[in-house]
């Protein structure tokens, strides 16, 4: 699952012949704590972590992430729950918690993170939302003005799941149908769906949406021109508490693809955000050097900072982690973990990394060896 947390290091020569000189292990929280918030140079690289299957599985650390992340920071706290499908600012109080680190908004990336680019072009327009957590309102605080998400938009339209009467599980919040029901749906065409985090109820998702896109947006109408469709990611597998892999958001669009290109005359047109693309490299980069701009805004007078010397990923997965980062390029270094969907002995071989580690406290120890000592 498509989930970054971005860490800014810098080079610091007073603390490489501190590290040096034998600097005890009890003393490093409060070392880092001093060196990163010091306001001298700015960082010369920068650290991007998957969080499923590298920093968590499921709601639990892992791989001594809470000890490796507090060598880059120095904060406590309880550990706490997060979930999927919530807005970034949310994600960052929940992240804090869970790995015992204080972490900003501006640092966690999520798969749906990039379609706040897409705000302007469908601003106004009824658009759907899909995915566990409270997907409308994740886009609703990207800016989106009239959406809904699919459980809502579901409800004002009477048997359109055949399978309703058997899911027990599902209830409606009245004030939800209200505000559905204001927008009347019904006559107003869906202008684009959103597959902002991993669907729950399959059947009744791809039951919906093949209504949405085939008839342009009015479920129960005439064939019409496919609107818009985007997922916030495309991994088919994730690392969760379950010893074996769990589909992703991938899976289900393989599910949904295979069925709209069996059931309609055109294929499925559609756009996947998320890793290996890039383009999630790219805006990892930007948003270390916006958290640069805003920490060391005192610094350089032209307000614009230096290139990284190198950007290092650790993820679990080899093709979309590792893969990604070879795609994107310099300054990107992999590293790629043993504690999720990657469990080999060696490295693997279709996507090999730049290194392999146990754990992510094995690839802090490196990075930080590498960075600050000779």
């Amino acid at each position: 699952m498509m989930r970054l947390l971005l860490q800014i290091l810098r080079n610091n020569s007073s603390l490489k012949s501190e590290l040096n000189g034998g600097t005890k292990a009890s003393a490093l929280p409060k070392l880092f704590s001093r060196w990163l918030h010091a306001p001298t140079q700015p960082p010369s690289f920068g650290i991007a972590f998957d969080i499923d299957g590298v920093l968590l599985r499921g709601e639990t650390s892992t791989g001594g992430s809470p000890q490796a992340l507090r060598r880059l920071y120095y904060h406590s706290a309880n550990s706490c729950s997060i979930r999927g499908g919530v807005p970034e600012s949310e994600r960052a109080k929940e992240l804090s918690k869970q790995l015992g680190v204080d972490i900003l908004p501006l640092q966690v990336i999520q798969g749906h993170t990039p379609f706040r680019e897409l705000v302007k072009r469908y601003e106004d327009d009824l658009i759907v939302a899909v995915g566990k957590g409270e997907p409308g309102r994740v886009m609703s605080e990207y800016g989106f003005k009239n959406v809904l998400s699919i459980d809502d938009y579901a409800s004002c339209f009477p048997n359109i799941d055949p399978l309703a009467q058997y899911k027990k599980w599902t209830k409606m919040q009245p004030t939800d149908r209200e505000m559905a029901l204001r927008t009347d749906p019904c006559s107003q065409r869906v202008q684009a769906v959103f597959i902002v985090s991993d669907p729950v109820d399959w059947s009744r998702d791809i039951q919906v949406l093949c209504d949405i896109l085939r008839t342009g947006g009015l479920p129960g109408q005439e064939i019409a021109h496919q609107p818009p469709l985007f997922f916030a990611n495309d991994d088919i597998a994730y690392q969760a508490l379950f010893p074996a892999e769990r589909l992703g958001m991938g899976a289900f669009r393989i599910a949904l693809e295979s069925i709209f290109n069996r059931i309609h005359t055109n294929n499925m047109e559609y756009t996947s955000y998320g890793k290996p693309n890039p383009f999630v490299f790219k805006n990892a980069e930007n948003v270390l050097l916006q958290v640069l701009q805003s920490a060391y805004n005192n610094i350089q007078s032209s307000g614009e900072m230096q290139p990284f010397k190198r950007l290092y990923m650790i993820g679990d997965n080899p093709s979309v982690d590792i893969n990604g980062a070879k795609q994107a390029g310099h300054p990107w270094v992999s590293i790629l973990t043993r504690t999720g969907v990657f469990k080999g002995i060696g490295n693997h071989a279709d996507y090999p990394a730049d290194l392999v580690v146990n754990s992510v406290e094995e690839a802090v120890d490196y990075i930080l060896r590498k960075e600050h000592t000779s």
